[in-house]
């Protein structure tokens, strides 16, 4: 039996391929060939269950749309379309031969056939849709195809702008991968799939500890920053924040904008303990890894970008000469993922790179890779904390262990800022309702401080997905009984977050006692 629609993609020479590889034979002029029809590195390439490699297909994939996409989003869309060829195959037909009675069939089969063990939500189709829609209004637009199956209608945007939407977009949408955990819950799900803690709260004895320092220090700065996967996963040993602001307990600095989603550089801010994580790691499993892949010779063929110089001043620009003696340089917010990981600074034992998360060969350890991380970790508690079988059967909907991902730590940043932001603003200024309505007017309530601290463009996301089970609840009343009084400027505010996590849907609660927060 043939095998489904499989996407590669091409590789890149300036990252971890290994550049000694033979070339095939009679192929050895291939990335000539490549360079003269246009296929650059990271393009994908369809191939059809009969092993032919489809050339509309790869045209879309070297189309300026497609390659102004995010890493993340190419992924996600060429898995997507690879399902609807999948199935538009079982009937016999090409993507070009689509109709709207097709998607019609491909949407009743992915989201409503009781026969279909699969079932996917309305987020979930809402994305695919969007793959298709890319697809398909490209194909009409260059004239590849003469109309476009995915029917549409007219709506008002944001702004009050007339826009195009598919007809077929789910209205029961809601963001699969939003998780809220409280912070107590987040030091139970590290210390327990991140440290190989116990129930007894002490690693176990085959416990192994691989990586330990660095998977704990990455989740710490995520809960601690709200940055995305991707800009934090990115960053280099320069970027690790380190000017603490007054009272020390956080530590500020630069995301570039090239690795970020909206293009935008912006500050950031990091807990001292966070960075102080980090700082362990790059002096002993990081620089443990540098060495042993020093030794073997792993950098020595790379095509490296030597930095000479990061300067300094609000826009900094890193010079370099690479592995041909060529000099250059960009500013640092201008550097993209690819980029940063070609960058090598020189060491006392030869060149070491500046990507700032390594995996154990010494090579840059790439953003998406986090959530095996994040995955491996979830098992882990789930085998650590879960229940027996009968004990799940008399209770499903009990949580019993936490769940995490690497975006539910930007969303559990998003409730702690709103709650933190709302007791400090009282504590500090001892403010009465009518002064702290005053205030929000001069410089923005917690709800927009927390929209800057993500870099949302819109207030909507932030309050809308980020802050959803918070939206409706008045926090003033839940702050204003806690049981004894805070410490400034941050607070330990478990007991606020129980009451918090009591009131709303989908916040995670559970303490170090096991208990679940009801």
């Amino acid at each position: 039996m043939a095998a489904g629609w499989r996407v590669f993609w091409v590789p890149r020479q300036d990252t971890q391929v290994v550049v000694q590889a033979r070339p095939v034979v009679g192929w050895e002029d291939l990335p000539g060939r490549e360079r003269d029809v246009g296929i650059r590195a990271g393009d994908p390439i369809f191939l059809d269950p009969d092993y032919r490699v489809d050339a509309l297909l790869g045209v879309y994939g070297q189309s300026n749309l497609f390659r102004g996409f995010e890493q993340e989003t190419k992924r996600n869309y060429t898995t997507d379309v690879a399902i609807l060829l999948d199935f538009l195959w079982g009937r016999g037909k090409s993507w070009t031969d689509a109709s709207a009675r097709d998607l019609d069939d491909f949407e009743h089969w992915r989201r409503f056939a009781s026969e279909n063990p699969e079932r996917i939500g309305g987020s979930k189709w809402n994305r695919e849709l969007a793959a298709f829609t890319s697809l398909f209004t490209w194909a009409v637009r260059e004239r590849y195809l003469p109309r476009n199956p995915v029917a549409m209608r007219q709506t008002t945007g944001f702004r009050g702008e007339t826009v195009e939407v598919p007809r077929a977009k789910a209205k029961d949408s809601r963001p699969s991968n939003v998780h809220w955990l409280t912070p107590r819950t987040w030091r139970l799900w590290v210390d327990v799939g991140l440290r190989g803690h116990g129930r007894d709260g002490v690693p176990a004895a085959d416990w192994a500890g691989r990586l330990e320092d660095r998977n704990a220090a990455f989740a710490r700065l995520l809960t601690s920053s709200g940055l995305r996967r991707q800009e934090a996963g990115s960053l280099l040993t320069f970027e690790l924040p380190n000017l603490p602001l007054q009272g020390g307990r956080y530590c500020h600095g630069q995301v570039g904008g090239a690795v970020t989603r909206t293009k935008n550089s912006r500050t950031f801010y990091a807990s001292s303990d966070a960075v102080g994580d980090i700082e362990s790691y790059v002096v002993s499993s990081r620089a443990q890894a540098v060495s042993r892949a020093q030794q073997k010779g792993r950098y020595d063929q790379l095509p490296a970008w030597l930095v000479q110089e990061v300067t300094t001043g609000p826009k900094r620009k890193v010079r370099w000469r690479d592995s041909r003696g060529v000099s250059g340089e960009r500013l640092v917010a201008d550097l993209t993922v690819w980029d940063r990981q070609r960058l090598f600074t020189e060491g006392p034992d030869g060149p070491e790179p500046l990507w700032l998360w390594l995996n154990e060969q010494g090579m840059p350890f790439l953003p998406h890779s986090w959530n095996l991380v994040f995955r491996t970790a979830n098992q882990r508690c789930d085998e650590v904390l879960g229940p027996s079988e009968a004990e799940r059967a008399r209770d499903p909907h009990r949580i019993w262990a936490p769940y995490a991902t690497p975006h539910a730590a930007r969303h559990s940043f998003a409730l702690f800022m709103l709650v933190v932001l709302n007791e400090v603003m009282d504590q500090r200024y001892g403010l009465s309702p009518a002064e702290r309505r005053d205030f929000r007017i001069l410089y923005g309530d917690p709800w927009f401080m927390v929209q800057g601290l993500l870099g949302h463009a819109t207030r909507e996301v932030t309050v809308e997905i980020y802050l959803a089970p918070v939206r409706h609840l008045q926090l003033s009343s839940m702050l204003a009984s806690a049981d004894a009084p805070l410490d400034a400027p941050v607070p330990d505010l478990d007991g606020v977050f129980a009451r918090v996590a009591r009131d709303a849907v989908g916040i995670q609660d559970i303490d170090a006692r096991m208990a679940v927060g009801t």
